[in-house]
C-alpha cells in the first residue's frame, strides 16, 4: 500500500474554508503540497503557499491542527493520502498562482466538491464548530 505525504493549511473565515481549484481539475483541495527533500513541514507549507496563493505564512503563528488519512482521490484503491494540516496566519492579497486556476471559501455544504481526505477534514472543522 502507497501513501502520499502532504502539507495543507487551513484557513478558516467566517465559517468557511479556503480551497483552490488547479487548471483543468474539477475537485477542489485545501491549499498545500508536498515537501522537498529535507524540507521540515513549515517550510515546505510557507513555500508551498506563497507558490500557490502568493501570500506568505507567519513563521511563528503556524500550529499544528491534526492529520487526517484517506483514499487518495484520482488514485489507484489503496493508496490512501496523510494530511498533515496546520493553522496559521498569512500576509499579502490572496491570489491563485502557478497551477492554481480558483480560489474559494467553502462552506461544510460544499465537502463534496473536495477529495476524501478533505471530507474528514470538513467534517473535523464542523464538529469544531469551524465551519458551517
Amino acid at each position: 500500500m502507497q501513501t502520499i505525504d502532504k502539507l495543507a493549511w487551513l484557513c478558516v473565515q467566517d465559517h468557511r474554508l479556503l480551497c483552490a481549484r488547479s487548471r483543468g481539475k474539477e475537485t477542489f483541495y485545501i491549499p498545500g503540497g508536498k515537501r522537498e527533500a529535507g524540507e521540515t513541514d513549515h517550510a515546505a507549507l510557507q513555500r508551498e503557499i506563497r507558490e500557490e496563493l502568493s501570500v506568505d505564512l507567519v513563521p511563528n503563528s503556524l500550529s499544528l491542527a491534526g492529520v487526517f488519512e484517506a483514499q487518495a482521490h484520482g488514485r489507484p484503491a489503496g493508496t490512501t493520502v496523510r494530511m498533515t494540516c496546520y493553522y496559521g496566519d498569512y500576509a499579502g492579497t490572496l491570489k491563485a498562482a502557478s497551477e492554481i486556476e480558483e480560489l474559494a471559501w467553502l462552506s461544510h455544504a460544499d465537502w463534496a466538491k473536495t477529495s476524501e481526505v478533505d471530507h474528514l477534514i470538513f467534517n473535523w472543522l464542523q464538529a469544531r464548530g469551524e465551519l458551517r
